[in-house]
């Protein structure tokens, strides 16, 4: 299976076809859509190619431009259910913590730069009937050849996507700076996000891509996934 990084240095943004057409896996901060055209557009690729998005969770740097895409595709978007009433807000939801101190170092430097809101356009209505939930008879029927399941912890509406042994895991997991020991730097339940981590490891994939930071192996959440026990959540 090839796949596209059409993402930046800060958020990735995947891309892989299927018999249909091709799915995104999320889409970046609002500011990034002019380079996610761009490089479209490197990979010859048009937009009307794109039939799915799959939005692991409803986060300003992973729904920022869904309504850009939205207006230029006649794309689906699959996402959890609990994502809907968040991507009506706009706003990423504030409870649970930063991950360790150093995460805690970097969210407050992120608002010295004007970000500490994390606000993002809500979707518009006209879109919300493209919206196929995955606890769905309608995400069924499509019978994709993918596997979606939940992955809660970081967020209560954060799922997840196998495809062919790889795994898209969202924010369940990072491998970038500022993450300690793969953990990443918010995360809502601390309870919900271990046992994310427990059921990737049962998957046994061959390479998981995380939304932040460089494909990693599974072995990575093998060994650090005791962190987690230690890990306490630093409110904002």
């Amino acid at each position: 299976m090839t796949i596209y990084n059409i993402g930046n240095r800060v958020v990735n943004n995947y891309l892989f076809a299927i018999d249909e057409g091709y799915i995104l896996i999320d889409t970046g901060y609002e500011n990034g859509f002019a380079r996610f055209q761009r490089n479209l557009k490197k990979l010859n690729i048009q937009p009307s190619e794109i039939k799915f998005i799959f939005l692991t969770h409803a986060h300003d740097d992973h729904a920022g431009f869904l309504n850009k895409v939205l207006a230029i595709t006649n794309a689906k978007v699959i996402l959890h259910p609990k994502a809907i009433e968040r991507l009506k807000s706009g706003q990423n939801s504030f409870e649970g913590g930063c991950s360790s101190m150093l995460a805690y170092i970097f969210c407050k430097l992120f608002a010295l730069f004007g970000k500490s809101g994390h606000k993002f356009p809500p979707i518009k209505d006209e879109y919300l009937n493209r919206l196929i939930t995955t606890d769905s008879q309608e995400f069924r029927n499509l019978n994709l050849p993918i596997q979606a399941f939940e992955t809660p912890g970081h967020t209560a509406d954060h799922i997840s996507l196998l495809k062919g042994g790889i795994l898209f895991c969202g924010d369940a997991a990072m491998n970038g700076f500022p993450s300690i020991k793969r953990n990443i730097i918010w995360i809502e339940n601390l309870q919900d996000y271990r046992k994310s981590w427990e059921k990737m490891i049962a998957f046994n994939p061959a390479k998981i891509y995380p939304s932040h930071g460089k494909p990693f192996d599974v072995n990575d959440l093998k060994r650090f996934i005791k962190s987690i026990d230690k890990i306490k959540l630093r409110p904002l």
